[in-house]
């Protein structure tokens, strides 16, 4: 029988490569990774840049070697998967010693996503990067070692931008950070936004919001910023705008793209086509509040569909599982959350009936030193009760509190029944009302 064919090494791939082979260590699964790395924690690397993860080593979950001599994983590195026949069951391969073929029984495409690229004039003047994988954050730090620079400046106020700001700013440097669009964090929403900007200025990072940049500016290495007003000087540029699936290589297969434009897949991670899979950031998945298919590229979605995969391939049937987007930022002292819909004009869209509460409570019991405030909008719909999706923002308490919320989605609950959840209680976690329930029976009063 042919082997299972693989193509990409990280979280999805490996994911599915390790259960299947756990389900059948007889039999053959091929890895085509065309980089250096697999397995490894992207997550990680603003913290690698920052230095408080002291290697790249760190941040490799399993090593080459370790799929290779424990887990039985033909694991090719620096091979390229260029084509994929479906038809006659066939990927075209790239490698160090020119080009093959490989003949598959299934073939799972987790291809991942790449870093957005605007089209910025002076993106390839030296001191200028995106990070998207290893080699890249370890550019990022070799720069900052050997050239020092006095001043960075950051495109881009999501997920990166923030962590990034926070890991320059370790390296004492001014920190200018831009972004295009009023606020921060735009899926987070306008409350928490705002507390993260207070922040960040508090911390001395220089805001331009509303502000596009139009091109970089030097002559063999940035210099500056030109935002068509002004020009910002700065020594070392880093674009986090986004990033966007890897689908080129399964778009010339044949394979079916969704609406969001990544890979159009069922429950169980299949394509269009027959015995091809995809997962991971290339793919979607269908959201738990909506029922329809989304892509949001976080680690857990990608890890958790490989998983199912690999056991759909060895013979037992697995769904993927919903998403619910929830999604955690560290943003210097501060953490912001957020699960589900939260926004009301997305809710309006996907059939609902909006209707959303914001509250301020304390992280623990009043009396107990140490308290912070938590601020949570929560959204329900009017018609059905249910709780749709939720933001968080506080110095503590933030990261599992939107946990709670997220069990709420997936179980379909109303906001009586988020109110009645029997949440531990203990002074120095929590007042007696969990700042969650608290809020959770001020939506259940404005939904009545």
């Amino acid at each position: 029988m042919d082997p299972i064919v693989i193509v990409g090494g990280d979280a999805a791939g490996m994911s599915a490569a390790s259960k299947f082979k756990r389900e059948h260590p007889e039999r053959e699964v091929v890895v085509f990774e065309r980089g250096a790395y697999v397995s490894y924690a992207a997550c990680g690397m603003p913290y690698y840049v920052k230095g408080e993860v002291a290697s790249l080593d760190d941040l490799l979950t399993v090593t080459p070697e370790e799929f290779v001599e424990e887990r039985g994983v033909d694991l090719r590195l620096h091979h390229e998967v260029v084509d994929v026949d479906a038809e006659e069951r066939v990927v075209t391969v790239e490698g160090p010693d020119g080009r093959f073929t490989q003949s598959y029984d299934q073939v799972l495409v987790a291809t991942g996503a790449h870093a957005v690229v605007p089209p910025f004039e002076g993106m390839d003047l030296a001191g200028v990067f995106t990070m998207h994988s290893l080699p890249e954050a370890e550019a990022v730090r070799d720069f900052l070692a050997a050239e020092r620079p006095d001043s960075v400046a950051v495109v881009g106020g999501g997920y990166v931008g923030i962590e990034m700001a926070e890991a320059f700013d370790a390296h004492d440097v001014d920190v200018h950070l831009f972004e295009m669009l009023s606020h921060v964090m735009a899926p987070f929403g306008e409350t928490v936004a705002k507390h993260v900007e207070d922040h960040l200025r508090d911390r001395g990072v220089h805001l331009h919001l509303d502000t596009a940049v139009e091109r970089f500016v030097g002559d063999d290495r940035v210099t500056g910023v030109d935002t068509g007003e002004s020009v910002v000087d700065v020594d070392l540029a880093l674009v986090g705008v986004g990033v966007a699936p890897n689908t080129d290589l399964v778009e010339a297969a044949g394979v079916e793209l969704g609406e969001t434009g990544a890979i159009a897949t069922d429950e169980y991670g299949r394509t269009n086509l027959p015995g091809v899979f995809a997962a991971g950031d290339c793919a979607e998945a269908r959201h738990v509040v909506t029922g329809e298919p989304d892509h949001v590229p976080l680690a857990l979605t990608a890890n958790r569909a490989g998983r199912a995969i690999g056991q759909t391939m060895a013979g037992d049937e697995t769904p993927v599982g919903d998403i619910a987007g929830t999604a955690v930022v560290k943003a210097f002292d501060l953490t912001a959350a957020r699960t589900g819909i939260v926004d009301e004009d997305r809710a309006r869209e996907a059939g609902f009936d909006p209707v959303s509460v914001t509250i301020t409570a304390a992280s623990r019991a009043h009396y107990y030193p140490g308290a912070e405030e938590i601020t949570i909008t929560m959204l329900g719909d009017r018609d059905s009760g249910r709780v749709l999706g939720a933001t968080m923002v506080g110095r503590e308490g933030v990261a599992k509190r939107i946990d709670t919320v997220a069990v709420a989605l997936h179980e379909g609950a109303t906001a009586v029944d988020l109110s009645y959840y029997d949440l531990a209680y203990a002074p120095p976690y929590s007042p007696v009302w969990d700042p969650v329930l608290t809020t959770a029976k001020v939506l259940d009063g404005k939904l009545g």
